[in-house]
């Protein structure tokens, strides 16, 4: 297992062992794994809860898959998966990324003798693995239990406020402020917590 130029491990045992200190001690893994530059691994990591994300689903509610190959419910999983693995994944981080990039930049500004000022913060790059890391806990929520995916969801915007927290350096209400439209998007709406949360109330 070889090092990425951050100091992120590469190959499964390196996404493993981010996934399981992200969940379980995030402060120390945003403040020791977010290096500036270092997205490639990020954006590997991403694709891979993605990824147990769509296989979750397939496994668990077939009927949830569209039919794109009439013929075979099982290809149509794999479409699907594939889809999702290679342009899906990428795809969504970066938007949900550029979403966060915009919400950290109004968060930092400030009035300063009449006129805005731009608190220091991190660069785009840290933005980027920070929202990556961040959905760690949407790899277990592609079971279809409603319960489960806004749990997951939860903790996936709590993640993104402690990681932009350690990267960003802003205030509480500001960390907030920048981590909640991202989260909304990329978690909430990505990962079907919105259409989650949606059941519960209806229920």
């Amino acid at each position: 297992m070889s090092e990425s130029a951050g100091g992120r491990p590469r190959g499964l045992r390196g996404i493993a062992r981010t996934w399981v200190e992200t969940l379980v001690r995030p402060r120390r893994a945003f403040a020791n794994g977010i290096t500036p530059g270092d997205q490639a691994p990020a954006l590997t990591f991403a694709v891979a809860v993605a990824a147990a994300f769509t296989l979750g689903l397939i496994a668990s509610d077939p009927g949830a898959v569209p039919a794109v190959v009439p013929s075979s419910r099982a290809l149509s999983g794999f479409v699907v998966f594939l889809v999702v693995v290679a342009l899906g994944a990428p795809v969504g981080l970066h938007l949900t990324a550029a979403v966060a990039t915009v919400s950290v930049v109004v968060a930092s500004l400030t009035i300063v003798d009449g006129g805005v000022s731009l608190r220091e913060r991190g660069g785009v790059s840290e933005t980027v693995q920070v929202v990556a890391y961040a959905s760690s806990p949407m790899a277990l929520a592609g079971v279809p239990i409603p319960e489960l995916r806004v749990a997951c969801g939860a903790y996936a915007a709590v993640l993104l406020i402690v990681g932009f927290r350690a990267v960003h350096g802003l205030g509480p209400v500001r960390t907030v402020v920048a981590a909640l439209p991202p989260a909304v998007l990329g978690y909430g709406v990505g990962y079907r917590v919105v259409a989650s949360v949606r059941t519960l109330l209806g229920a």
